[in-house]
This record gives structure tokens, C-alpha cells and sequence, in this order.
């Protein structure tokens, strides 16, 4: 089966910045991929390309078979970064216009609009001007333009930007779905635990690099921290035991605990039973590894404290990193 979006060195530069360099990618149809890394690592651009909205300087990149996204742009769903809607159009009247534009019969739209707005929680705002809404309201009218014709590929940039909990767990339900309906999903972020919850495969990018293109489940098992989440019954219990057994490297404090590095090699199933009989646990379990500290770990190497602090102070909070220069 081919691929749902294959790019072959594809590279992008504006001025003197090159957004995108050489990447290579490889979307299965069927896929929820999360590309994600911070803000300006060339996600956006990438996706740009994909939808014909601006063309590659080098490279090549077909989108559902076709060279270009306007050959199958009825198959496609798209929510970009920067969000849009007519705001003195009706909302009823805003999605039924995207609807026929996307090729939904007219006897199906109706239902299909009436329906759509059930499902976010905005049944009663169909004869509303869309300017009346809220930007979370508008948000949930536009994803749901980009999937009332039942795309085959679903693009979604940032779809969660902007979002109350609520509302962004509506969406993440609605991607779910649009996923079991059979739909590619390629979403972009910045926020590492959104693809996390959503994705099986994920694609890091940095300052216009591919640094890592792997299932979730390959990543957990590579860089898996070897690492102990440990709570002690006695909250002022002396965890000097833990440091003394030979499985461990080191003993940090956290919160209410400690966090527990096990020696490189070691079996963590066998570790376990050891430290809850040195100090006497209310809670031990394996600290799962998070995509910002993998991204983090890949891109610093963990050598210099200063940058990777840097770093993860970008992901947080969504800020641009500096421009590389071509």
C-alpha cells in the first residue's frame, strides 16, 4: 500500500534561514503521526508544503499519490496554525458553503452539519453569526469543516492551541474517532504530551532537522530512563538504604518522594521487590519516559546544563528558537 505522504529531501529556505533541510518522511495511510518540537523547527512550513500553499526549493513529495495536494484536495482535511472563519456568516451557513466546496451532496449536508455541531457541544449555535462565538467555539466550528467530508488524510496544525481542557478533550476524542474511521492523522505541536496521548508514531523536527522519525513504543523502549518513581510509606522515612543497594546509580528528591536511577543493565521487575524491602513503599512504579525529555536528551546530549534548560524552557512556553542562517 502507498504511502499517504512521502517527502524526499525536501528543503525550504526564506532569506537566509533554512526552515526545512533535506527532510525525508514517510506517512503509512492509516497513521497518527505527531510532528512536533518547538515552535519554529520548520512544522509548520512542512505541512505548507504538503498542502501546496508554498512549494519546496529542492526535494520532492506527493500527498495521497498525487505531486501535489490540489490533485486530491476534496480527500483531504485541514486545520492550520492560524485559525479562520467568516465572521458574519452564519455558523450552519459557514459549514454547509465548506461542504459543498469539499463535494458533499446537498441532501447530505443538512444532516451532516446538524450532526457535526451535536458532537462539539454546539447544537444550538447553528443559526449564530460565527462572530458570536467564542475562539474556542470557532476553533471546534473549524475542525469541524475539516472533517465533515470524511477525509481520507486529516493535516491538523496546533489543533489544540488556545483550548480550555474541556474543549481540547472534545477534539482529541473527535481525532480518535476520525482515526477509527479509517483516516490518516498527521498532527503538528509543540506540546510533547498531546502526541503522547494521541500518536503511534512520532517526528521530531529541530531548527529545520529531522531528529528522530520512530514508533512511540521503539522511543519508550530506547530511552527508557531506567528510572523509579518511589514514595515512601513514611513520608520522613531515611532513603539512604536505596542509595546503598547496588542496582542503584542515584537517588534524587521530588516531591513526596524520590526518583530512582537503576544502573545501566539492570531489570527493573527485579529491582522493584529489592528497594520496597529497603524502605518500606506506599508507591513504586517505573517512571515512564516523556517526548520532551527524549527531545531534549537528543538534541543536548545532556551535556550542557544550560542548554538543555534553554530547551525546555522553549517547549513549555512555545517560544521560537533562534534562526539558523544557510
Amino acid at each position: 500500500m502507498s504511502a499517504a505522504v512521502l517527502l524526499s529531501g525536501v528543503t525550504k529556505t526564506f532569506g537566509a534561514t533554512r526552515a526545512v533541510d533535506h527532510l525525508d518522511l514517510v506517512v503509512p495511510r492509516g497513521a497518527v503521526y505527531g510532528f512536533i518540537g518547538p515552535n519554529g523547527a520548520g512544522k509548520t512550513t512542512t505541512i505548507r508544503m504538503m498542502m501546496s500553499i508554498i512549494f519546496p526549493d529542492a526535494g520532492k513529495l506527493s500527498v495521497l499519490d498525487h505531486a501535489s495536494a490540489l490533485d486530491a484536495k476534496d480527500r483531504i482535511g485541514y486545520l492550520p496554525e492560524e485559525r479562520g472563519v467568516y465572521r458574519k456568516m452564519r455558523v450552519g451557513a459557514f459549514l454547509t458553503y465548506l461542504g459543498r466546496l469539499k463535494g458533499i451532496s446537498e441532501g447530505d449536508l443538512p444532516g451532516r452539519v446538524r450532526r457535526g455541531l451535536e458532537r462539539v457541544g454546539l447544537g444550538d449555535c447553528e443559526g449564530k453569526r460565527c462572530e458570536e462565538l467564542s475562539k474556542g467555539m470557532q476553533q471546534k466550528v473549524q475542525f469541524l469543516a475539516a472533517i465533515m467530508h470524511e477525509p481520507d488524510l486529516l493535516i491538523l496544525d496546533e489543533p489544540f492551541s488556545g483550548l480550555d481542557p474541556v474543549s481540547a478533550r472534545t477534539l482529541r476524542l473527535l481525532v480518535h474517532e476520525e482515526h477509527q474511521r479509517g483516516a490518516t492523522i498527521l498532527f503538528s505541536t509543540h506540546v510533547m504530551p498531546h502526541a503522547e496521548e494521541l500518536c503511534d508514531h512520532v517526528v521530531m523536527m529541530h531548527r529545520g532537522k529531522k531528529v528522530l522519525d520512530d514508533p512511540l513504543s521503539t522511543i519508550r523502549r530506547q530511552y527508557d530512563p531506567r528510572a523509579i518513581r518511589f514514595e515512601p510509606l513514611d513520608r520522613d522515612a531515611d532513603l539512604s538504604p536505596l542509595a546503598a543497594l547496588p542496582e542503584v546509580e542515584r537517588v534524587s528528591q521530588s516531591d513526596g518522594g524520590c526518583e530512582i536511577l537503576l544502573v545501566n543493565g539492570t531489570n527493573p521487575a527485579s529491582a522493584i521487590p529489592r528497594l520496597a524491602s529497603a524502605v518500606p513503599a506506599a508507591r513504586i512504579e517505573i517512571a515512564r519516559p516523556r517526548l520532551e525529555d527524549v527531545f531534549i536528551r537528543i538534541v543536548t546530549g545532556g551535556s550542557d546544563a544550560a542548554d538543555t534548560e534553554s530547551l525546555r524552557t522553549q517547549l513549555q512556553a512555545g517560544a521560537e528558537p533562534k534562526a539558523v542562517p544557510v
